[in-house]
């Protein structure tokens, strides 16, 4: 339970949180994606940059008490439950799910080379899973819903110069 510290990377201060419908297919499907990992919404900020000069890691607080009481999936690492879930939302049309809240590792450039593999069918589910579990994957929260974002409070953002 208790508080926690969260980050959300972006050419933009966000301080009021919000689901937007996403341009193209993500891990988890719509809504606020954070992490609990700085250099990670950092990484994102510079991968996003185009023109702009800089970006910023918006810092929040996120209370768990409040998350768990909210209808919630968490993943602790990639089991087949994540592939499945993972697979259907980047690529099932019309794919959807109802959790307010969803927690688990976070797909990076070498995930995802893995990842296509097995969509393409070069590579099996048991073989994904064993080449994930040697990776260190970072976590993400993805808030799925506007219940699930009133856990979420705006600390401060910090610039991050591009």
């Amino acid at each position: 339970g208790g508080k926690m510290k969260v980050y959300h990377g972006s050419l933009e201060i966000v301080r009021n949180p919000e689901i937007r419908k996403p341009n193209r297919t993500l891990d988890y499907g719509e809504g606020f994606y954070t992490t609990t990992d700085h250099q990670q919404a950092v990484d994102w900020v510079m991968r996003h940059k185009k023109d702009a000069e800089e970006g910023y890691v918006n810092v929040y607080e996120v209370d768990l008490d409040e998350v768990k009481s909210l209808n919630t999936l968490w993943f602790d690492g990639p089991t087949d439950e994540w592939i499945d879930f993972v697979d259907g939302n980047r690529n099932t049309p019309g794919f959807s799910h109802d959790y307010d809240f969803v927690y688990g590792p976070v797909a990076n450039d070498r995930v995802y080379a893995c990842f296509t593999l097995y969509e393409g069918g070069v590579m099996s589910k048991e073989n994904l899973l064993v080449e994930l579990r040697t990776y260190d994957l970072v976590d993400q929260y993805l808030f799925h819903t506007a219940q699930a974002l009133n856990a979420l409070t705006f600390v401060k953002a910090k610039e991050i110069r591009l």
